[in-house]
């Protein structure tokens, strides 16, 4: 042992030390940042349902918020200047409180946790560049993209959009298990690059449905109007419930196994708007901290498959994110150049609720173009509209949100 001092000796346990404590520091400011990005998407959530509910009030809503929050937060690596601040501010970050560099690491952080395999709730989520193969990506682009947001990017043709329609689409249609068939619809020519988001989830309920006990029965449209569906029932359940009389309507919650659940929020007859315009990550932190086990002694829920597709460029604008599709774009940290615009948001969702569970898939799709308790039992009946959030347990984000105005 001679010429070793005990100071050198004991230098592998120090560092061992400073490791993890260098570690456990970064993993809580990487947690903490992903707080921030759970409680901006509920936010970003209910400004996109109010929005989407102004221009179909009667329609069925479907739409994953997380997939199009983290498809422009992917977009937002490659803009600068006003462009970048407005997308961030739309997507309801506070850039004072907030600096950008801790938003992505926040995005990081939670689509690690989302894609850690689970045997029980499958969600598989992620994010594609397609280019024009003339264009050429900045590698810093491509690097933040790939270690921030699992990003894949693949070069297409978009000056043969037939081809480069299929490659999209057909990614798209494998990641989400066929569930989406044709994200895009059209290409022109004069497209340069298309950033697609999606989402997969497909989950069992912790208590299923018996479907023998399933039998058709009337769902009220409105006062006058009705619809026979199949309506699922189970007895005897004891779930997290609220009677939230302030705002007029009873959640329920239903657990899938694994880390994922569903709130149904039923209300009151006639009462639909004045929930809708209620709707503040406030109301969601209330409804859930005062959910308490109840006992149920029947539960009718209607078994329904509803899908939707928006073209978000028409709504994004009344949320703040306008210059991006504007001639005044900067894009530059992608290209390098200042020609690239976003021309479109596509944006399509489907969601299965059966007696086993739910199935959902939703894709996002941006085009860019050259400038140019107490328990007591009730009965609860799900037989007029209401509206589902499907929530990841661990990261508290909002995966799916629904209207189901009509189950048919």
């Amino acid at each position: 042992m001679a010429g070793v001092s005990p100071a050198v000796l004991g230098c592998p346990d120090v560092t061992l030390e400073r490791n993890t404590a260098v570690h456990e520091v970064q993993e809580n400011i990487t947690s903490g940042d992903s707080l921030t990005v759970a409680s901006s998407n509920t936010d970003f959530a209910f400004s996109l349902y109010r929005k989407l509910v102004l221009k179909n009030p009667d329609e069925n809503v479907v739409f994953s918020p997380f997939s199009i929050f983290t498809a422009l937060a992917l977009l937002s690596l490659g803009a600068k200047s006003n462009t970048l601040k407005e997308i961030l501010e739309g997507l309801k970050f506070n850039l004072t409180e907030t600096p950008e560099p801790d938003i992505h690491q926040g995005f990081r952080y939670l689509l690690d946790l989302l894609s850690q395999p689970g045997d029980q709730v499958q969600i598989s989520t992620g994010s594609a560049l397609f280019v024009e193969k003339h264009l050429q990506i900045l590698a810093e682009f491509k690097e933040k993209a790939r270690a921030l947001y699992q990003a894949e990017a693949f070069t297409a043709d978009f000056l043969q959009p037939c081809q480069a329609k299929k490659l999209i689409n057909d990614y798209v249609s494998n990641q989400t298990q066929g569930k989406i068939k044709e994200l895009i619809s059209d290409l022109d020519k004069s497209t340069l690059m298309v950033l697609v988001n999606y989402i997969y989830f497909k989950g069992k309920w912790k208590m299923p449905f018996d479907p023998r006990d399933t039998f058709n029965s009337k769902f009220y449209l409105d006062e006058k109007r009705s619809v026979k569906v199949p309506m699922m029932k189970i007895e005897e359940l004891t779930t997290p419930y609220f009677r939230d009389d302030e705002l007029s309507c009873s959640v329920v919650e239903l657990k899938y196994t694994g880390n994922a659940s569903a709130l149904f929020i039923l209300p009151d007859q006639g009462k639909m708007q004045q929930v809708e315009t209620s709707l503040h990550p406030e109301t969601l932190r209330k409804w859930k901290n005062s959910l308490k086990p109840s006992r149920i002694s029947e539960l009718h829920l209607p078994k329904f498959s509803i899908s939707n597709d928006y073209s978000l460029e028409h709504v994004l604008p009344v949320l703040g994110i306008r210059e991006v599709f504007s001639m005044q774009a900067d894009l530059s940290a992608i290209t390098g150049t200042m020609d690239l615009r976003v021309s479109q948001v596509v944006h399509k969702a489907v969601l299965d609720v059966t007696e086993t569970g739910t199935e959902a898939a939703a894709a996002t799709g941006v085009k860019v173009n050259l400038r140019c308790g107490k328990i007591y039992s009730m009965t609860i009946y799900f037989k007029r509209p209401f509206l589902i959030i499907i929530s990841d347990i661990n990261t508290h984000i909002a995966l799916f949100m629904a209207k189901v105005t009509n189950p048919k």
